[in-house]
């Protein structure tokens, strides 16, 4: 229910977010958040707790549009694509925090078990309470405004930059490349002028951005939402413990966007994506080799799910990246919402359900095939990404892909 309300959010929030701009819609999809959040705290049955719970991803898939598409037309080109990794594998920052919360919570012996899930529900919409407040200093996108007529708005963001930037390195910032482009102001792109954009002129890219989308869709839904299931049924951890193998798990995952993200813009995005994808996809066909032989216990197939997405996370992370840049601005957000939507449905929302399965089995040899399949969609991804992907680092986001309203010479 979480992940196609995400979906479906994505996709009217995308929609919206290009219409109506980056800053007011980050901060609605985030205010339904948590007002979903909280209201799933208080569910009283499991049918309240599904529709609230489908709610909530309807807010958080406008998230990812909204939030992606600020942050490639806000960094400058040569650190984008370290900062979007970093930006988006924080995520696993806040799995850090929420399983060190739960193992208070969730913990039979401090908490009443009727209380505990839903104060871990409070908990994360008061952290996102906070971050609420953090967003309302982040500007709105000059590109948006720029080709929305609103030029006065969009320089005086532009000023406010580079005056912070002044003040905090007293340094003198150089001269601006003597480039322009002319923007027709009446433009106004339509759902068919993007969709004519998608499927012809930038056809092979979409095709990139939603088998990279799809693939670490799969991945990562089949884990985050089993793994707990891997350890209580094969290794026989308790509930209560369960939150402590998350820690390392999210710190891998932590780590890789951090550690790798600044290869992205020096040594490219293709080799990168292509290479975490291939990695990741070949580390987890030989974890599920060695859990089919029996060679694993609870910590160290967690040691193994925890180098998989070191690697892992920075490609999945790279993956709305590409989504992000390699499309014009006016179909920005709606196009990482299409590929977010679609992969999230064809890959991420059947994968648990197909994990679950796996390991109702009771069988360790069909989990591990579930392995092998899931490392083959990673290979044929990176695969897909050396093939056709785009060389986007230290590109600015007009060269990549000219807007739609641009006009002509």
């Amino acid at each position: 229910m979480y992940l196609v309300g995400a979906a479906l959010g994505a996709l009217i929030f995308g929609y919206l977010t290009d219409r109506f701009g980056r800053k007011r819609l980050f901060l609605i999809t985030l205010g339904m958040y948590i007002a979903l959040t909280i209201a799933t705290a208080f569910s009283w049955n499991f049918a309240s707790f599904a529709i609230f719970r489908f709610l909530t991803g309807f807010g958080l898939g406008g998230e990812y549009a909204a939030i992606n598409s600020a942050i490639d037309e806000l960094i400058p080109a040569r650190h984008r694509g370290a900062a979007d990794l970093a930006i988006n594998g924080t995520w696993w920052l806040g799995t850090i925090l929420g399983s060190l919360g739960t193992l208070v919570l969730l913990d039979p012996r401090l908490v009443d078990p009727r209380l505990g899930w839903r104060l871990a529900f409070g908990l994360g919409a008061l952290l996102a309470l906070g971050v609420l407040f953090v967003r309302t200093n982040v500007p709105e996108s000059p590109r948006w405004l720029a080709t929305h007529g609103r030029m006065g708005e969009a320089d005086a963001v532009l000023d406010d930059i580079e005056d912070r930037v002044r003040r905090a390195t007293n340094a003198v910032l150089p001269a601006p490349e003597n480039r322009t482009i002319a923007i027709d102001p009446a433009h106004r792109a339509t759902l068919g002028s993007i969709a004519r954009a998608m499927v012809t002129t930038y056809r092979s890219r979409a095709l990139v951005a939603l088998a990279l989308m799809a693939t670490q869709a799969f991945i990562y839904n089949a884990f985050t939402f089993t793994q707990g299931l891997v350890l209580g049924t094969f290794f026989h951890v308790p509930d209560s413990a369960i939150p402590a193998y998350y820690l390392a798990f999210a710190a891998g995952n932590l780590a890789g966007p951090l550690i790798l993200g600044r290869l992205f813009d020096s040594i490219g995005r293709k080799p990168m994506i292509a290479g975490t994808y291939i990695l990741s996809g070949t580390l987890l066909g030989g974890t599920g080799w060695l859990f089919a032989a029996g060679r694993l216990d609870a910590l160290t197939i967690t040691a193994c799910w925890t180098v998989v997405f070191f690697f892992a996370s920075a490609g999945a992370s790279a993956a709305y990246l590409t989504a992000s840049e390699v499309f014009p601005l006016e179909a920005r957000a709606l196009a990482i919402a299409i590929v977010y939507a679609v992969g999230t449905l064809a890959g991420g929302a059947i994968a648990p359900a197909f994990f679950g399965a796996l390991i109702a089995t009771n069988d360790p040899l069909r989990v591990a095939w579930g392995y092998a399949f899931t490392a083959a969609l990673m290979i044929a991804g990176g695969t897909i990404e050396a093939r056709f992907g785009v060389r986007a680092e230290r590109r600015n986001l007009e060269d990549i892909a000219p807007p739609l309203s641009a006009a002509a010479p």
